[in-house]
């Protein structure tokens, strides 16, 4: 698998982490998630994310679940590993098996620590030392969840002084603002990179329009993302903003603090993508009434879909 670079596009599926009803690791149900995102026309993938319940795996299992993904996507497209750490030793530890099993690049999310520009710009360089010149690193950019707010100044020093750096998964909620800049500079001679964009896809369509070259981020319908992109690319604007506003209502409802993953793995389940879709805990549970609301939302963008055509 050739490693990730700036010209990355397209629809890079945070994959959750399928485990069975007792909590162990669903090793058959990876495959079959791997083959559903696959299916539905991801470009890439991307594991031991935020989302993936990353942090509720030992260093064992992540290494198993990174490898059966490798394993079952066979070069087709590329995999991104998050390697966020609270220390380097684990950082590097993590970067070099997952690189040395095929991975096409990993991603590092700021410590909740770093408050000032330098800090962040100090930090990255010590990622990049970490991870050696040969492992392209996503930078993450999630203040919602970090509490760290880089600004474009900040993105820009360290895409300039580090070619390693080769995205960044923006997730501002929207930070429009931001993807404009960063546009604005690389059009004015700065380094271009590649910018795929979180926020359950609740602000594709503008984020599109801004300049980002696609999403990376979750959600149980991945083909609203992938079909949206397509069309945008296509410049047909008013074909993906109709996609979006259909599934809409319900990436809406799974962006719930809380319960949001929860969410997304009942309906992963439903859709057949994963057996269970249970959480190792501490993790949300749904009530009857979530089932209800989230099984009348789905009633309701299959129809509209079918108004679309």
């Amino acid at each position: 698998m050739a490693l990730l670079d700036e010209t990355a596009k397209g629809v890079y599926v945070i994959a959750v982490t399928p485990f069975t009803e007792t909590g162990a690791l669903d090793l058959d149900s990876t495959d079959r998630m791997v083959d559903f995102y696959l299916e539905k026309g991801a470009t890439g993938l991307t594991v031991l994310g935020m989302m993936g319940e990353a942090p509720k795996l030992t260093a064992d299992e992540s290494r198993i679940f990174v490898r059966r993904v490798l394993a079952r996507v066979q070069g087709r497209i590329p995999v991104v590993a998050g390697v966020s750490s609270a220390g380097f030793a684990a950082m590097r530890e993590l970067s070099e098996r997952v690189m040395d099993d095929g991975a096409a690049g990993v991603m590092v999310a700021p410590p909740s620590n770093l408050r000032t520009d330098d800090q962040i710009v100090s930090y990255y360089a010590m990622v990049a030392e970490t991870l050696g010149p040969k492992t392209p690193f996503v930078l993450q950019d999630f203040p919602l969840v970090t509490q760290v707010q880089i600004t474009p100044a900040t993105i820009l020093r360290i895409v300039a002084a580090h070619p390693a750096c080769v995205m960044l998964k923006h997730e501002d909620w929207p930070g429009l603002a931001k993807i404009s800049a960063l546009r604005a500079a690389s059009d004015q001679g700065s380094r271009r990179i590649s910018i795929l964009v979180g926020n359950g896809g609740l602000f594709l369509p503008e984020e599109m329009s801004r300049g980002a070259d696609g999403a990376m981020t979750g959600f149980a319908y991945p083909e609203m993302m992938v079909d949206v992109w397509k069309a945008h690319a296509a410049g047909e604007v008013e074909r993906a903003q109709d996609l979006f506003d259909a599934y809409l209502p319900l990436a809406r409802y799974e962006q719930q603090p809380g319960l949001g993953l929860s969410i997304r793995k009942y309906t992963l389940a439903k859709r057949g993508a994963i057996a269970s879709a249970t959480l190792r805990k501490p993790g949300g549970a749904l009530s009857k009434l979530d089932v209800a609301d989230i099984e009348r939302l789905v009633a309701r963008q299959e129809r509209r879909l079918k108004e679309l055509g």
